[in-house]
């Protein structure tokens, strides 16, 4: 079997799963941020991985909405080296020990839900986990691009649960 084939069989065993949301469908008022005219419940989903390949050091986890009227899209949660004994985030969670919260698109540091523009369409929200090959070493004030960058230099296997949500 070659290197590549078994990669990509590591990486295909690599799995995301939510309790509260999935794949192409509209996500709670829990998930909605609070702010910005929007009055949800500002809580994380759940999320838990299984099946990271050999070599993983460490995990991260994104949540973007690249329909934000940006540019550049909307970075609402990136925490980078999760322990690689973490394998699940409760709803509205707290950072595992040892984990880096880097400040979102609102300018905070952890979770920022769901507040697309009213009457703006359905938002795609994708939240993936990655399995890193190593703790990632950032500045204290990384931006979600050099995080982002980052992270993706360094995943070895990537797993993405895309939900939806819409302000009428």
């Amino acid at each position: 079997m070659s290197l590549l084939f078994t990669s990509a069989v590591q990486a295909a065993s690599f799995q995301l799963t939510s309790s509260d949301i999935a794949q192409g469908k509209p996500m709670s008022n829990a998930q909605e941020f609070q702010g910005f005219g929007c009055s949800g419940g500002n809580q994380s989903p759940q999320l838990s991985w299984s099946g990271a390949p050999e070599g993983t050091e460490a995990f991260a986890v994104f949540a973007y909405d690249p329909d934000a009227p940006t540019g550049s899209g909307w970075w609402h949660w990136q925490v980078v080296n999760i322990p690689k004994e973490v394998t699940s985030l409760a709803a509205g969670a707290v950072v595992p020990a040892g984990s880096i919260s880097i400040r979102n698109d609102y300018g905070v540091a952890g979770f920022g839900g769901a507040c697309p523009p009213e009457g703006h369409g359905v938002h795609r929200y994708q939240f993936t986990v990655f399995a890193l090959s190593k703790k990632l070493e950032l500045p204290e004030d990384a931006s979600g691009a050099l995080t982002g960058y980052m992270v993706r230099a360094n995943a070895i296997a990537s797993s993405t649960i895309e939900a939806l949500y819409e302000r009428k």
